[in-house]
């Protein structure tokens, strides 16, 4: 596997040499938030201050949202139906205003009690629990094959991308209607961040043709877990997209996260 998302890779060409390039040419520096699991690379902007972010699939590790909105007093909005999600979520809500008690464990399951959400309130960490995805519609939402594991998948790519296996039914809607729900405009929205099993590839092509250009976005292509002629076309078109649009790679773990920078013209 890993040795197909290097080749798909080094053909996109994500090298070393290009990304330190672009990086030194916008004078911005790598900063990495959250768990070892729930962690994102982005990077440091003056921008980011005070800025409003877009962070879709939460699962049970919140710990990138909270020390952005900490480190930015940023406002977040966090977007996920997954009924365990929204139960961390809640639990979260009853500790706002108190400090981290614990630290980080191991793997995607973090105690509640590891944030710090001493600044933290329904101000400026929102929860939207429904789906993001590339238009408005009630969809299946895919269980996961192991029922220990969190994550449900619009697209299925688990079960190779069948439609008939277990699954609830959720609201979906895009980014600009959740925008709309709560009166943001899109020029406040710095960051978008996309882990969201598979969906990431119909969302990211919505969002380019709506004309939403967040200045970075993080993703997670959750496909190249399961990598084959399937998956690799969707994330090629994905990333063809998000180029064409005016975005140049900035970052990549060699495997399913990467961090796209959009360069404005003039």
């Amino acid at each position: 596997m890993i040795e197909r998302i290097g080749n798909w890779l080094r053909e996109k060409r994500y090298k070393r040499h290009r990304l330190q390039t672009v990086r030194a040419r916008h004078g911005l520096r790598l900063v990495t938030l959250g768990s070892d699991y729930g962690g994102w690379t982005f990077l440091e902007d003056e921008s980011l201050q005070g800025c409003t972010i877009v962070s879709a699939g939460l699962g049970e590790d919140a710990s990138f949202d909270v020390e952005f909105a900490n480190r930015y007093s940023a406002r977040v909005v966090i977007i996920d139906p997954t009924p365990r999600a929204v139960a961390h979520f809640g639990a979260m809500k009853k500790r706002f205003g108190q400090v981290g008690e614990t630290g980080y464990v191991s793997g995607g399951s973090q105690p509640v009690e590891a944030y710090d959400l001493s600044t933290c309130s329904e101000d400026n960490l929102i929860m939207v629990d429904r789906a993001l995805w590339c238009r408005n519609e009630t969809l299946r939402f895919f269980l996961p094959k192991n029922p220990e594991h969190v994550s449900h998948s619009i697209v299925n790519f688990q079960n190779d991308y069948r439609q008939d296996t277990d699954h609830l039914m959720v609201q979906a809607d895009t980014l600009q209607e959740v925008l709309d729900d709560h009166a943001i405009p899109i020029e406040e929205v710095q960051l978008l961040k996309l882990d969201i099993e598979g969906a990431e590839v119909e969302v990211l092509e919505q969002i380019l043709a709506d004309g939403l250009r967040p200045q970075q976005i993080c993703v997670e292509y959750d496909e190249l877990n399961r990598p084959g002629k399937k998956a690799f076309q969707r994330v090629d078109a994905a990333d063809k997209a998000l180029r064409a649009a005016g975005y140049v790679c900035v970052y990549g773990n060699g495997t399913t996260d990467y961090l796209y920078l959009h360069e404005k013209q003039g």
